[in-house]
């Protein structure tokens, strides 16, 4: 099969990119405009309620193949697109460092689906970890081509650290790094160390951080069971990791956060909530569905707040995130906007002294 020229495959990315904004903008608006006249004499009451309205009208069958065909071509632009990308060289002396577990045993809810239709997960080969680096800046409309939106989670999210002597940071979910970087950064005399099930991530992450030239500390482990020393974290963080997993796994992280945290310690875990709206609440939960993100509507209905004081933890709640720049608001309350995107926040707490 003859290899994509350079020029075809930008064309390809740009294409899906704007098709994918509009879907956004100019789909969902209609959709909405349509849905409120439809309804305007009787308001739903729930996003069940909502649903049964939505797929009454003319536009949702478009908006709905439109959400799920970009995502899938969104893939397939990808994966084009990494084919031909060079190996990251990082430089001879290792500023952190890799610890892989090759007896370490993927969890079936974690292998039996292709998160974000992914084609083969991000945990098959080194190709699946370039290729959701290069699909997650395109999930976020391209608006997160510099990790913004994670530097403002720790920028902003992170704000009682500032000023204190942190001594041990834990990224759960990290991925190939994107919130591992920052955390580094904003603590250079800290341990940052990220967690993650998936190999090929790790070693991308690995590889960047050591081409970045920051010393982070990268283990292959379940985030339920990272093995680390209780007591022994400032911080334990995650960003976009609750909605992954079943919620039996989702309060065994949060047990497993609060265990690592020392007294008055703060976890820190950026995802989603229901917003009341019953509109946007029945889409959202939709996009879990049609996203491949089984997991998705169960852990933002999920009480999570009370996890969290289960686990020994105190303050715990909720806030919005406004993930073009602003980052953590005050209240669990978002900003008005006519466009589809996700209902960001930020669960805090705090370890009990």
């Amino acid at each position: 099969m003859a290899t994509p020229h350079p020029l075809d495959t930008a064309a390809e990315l740009d294409f899906v990119l704007a098709l994918r904004r509009r879907w956004a903008d100019r789909l969902y608006s209609a959709l909405r405009a349509e849905y409120d006249d439809a309804t305007a004499s009787a308001p739903p009451e729930n996003r069940a309620a909502a649903g049964e309205a939505a797929q009454t009208l003319s536009i949702y069958p478009w908006f709905a193949w439109m959400e799920r065909g970009s995502q899938k071509m969104l893939w397939r632009a990808v994966e084009s697109a990494v084919a031909d990308i060079a190996p990251i060289q990082p430089p001879h002396a290792p500023a952190g460092s890799l610890t892989l577990d090759p007896d370490l045993a993927m969890p079936s809810w974690y292998t039996d689906w292709d998160i974000h239709v992914q084609p083969g997960g991000v945990w098959q080969s080194d190709m699946s970890a370039h290729t959701y680096e290069l699909g997650a800046k395109l999930v976020m409309l391209g608006g997160n081509d510099d990790y913004t939106f994670h530097r403002a989670f720790v920028d902003t999210c992170l704000g009682p650290l500032h000023g204190q002597k942190v001594t041990r940071l834990v990224d759960l979910g990290c991925g190939f790094g994107k919130s591992t970087w920052p955390m580094k950064r904003a603590f250079p005399d800290a341990e940052v160390i990220g967690i993650d099930l998936a190999a090929p991530c790790l070693r991308m992450a690995h590889q960047k951080s050591e081409a970045l030239g920051l010393a982070i500390d990268y283990r292959q482990a379940d985030c339920r069971k990272t093995e680390l020393a209780a007591g022994s974290a400032d911080l334990v963080a995650s960003t976009m990791l609750l909605h992954e997993v079943p919620r039996p796994v989702l309060e065994a992280t949060i047990a497993e956060a609060a265990r690592l945290l020392k007294p008055g310690g703060l976890l820190r875990m950026l995802d989603f909530q229901f917003t009341g709206d019953p509109f946007r609440d029945h889409h959202i939960a939709c996009h879990g569905a049609r996203n491949n993100e089984p997991f998705m509507p169960g852990a933002m209905s999920a009480d999570t707040v009370a996890m969290c004081e289960a686990a020994g933890l105190k303050n715990a709640g909720w806030r919005a995130f406004d993930e073009r720049g602003a980052g953590r608001l005050d209240a669990l309350a978002w900003p008005e906007r006519t466009e589809w995107h996700f209902p960001w926040a930020v669960l805090e707490a705090e370890k009990a002294s």
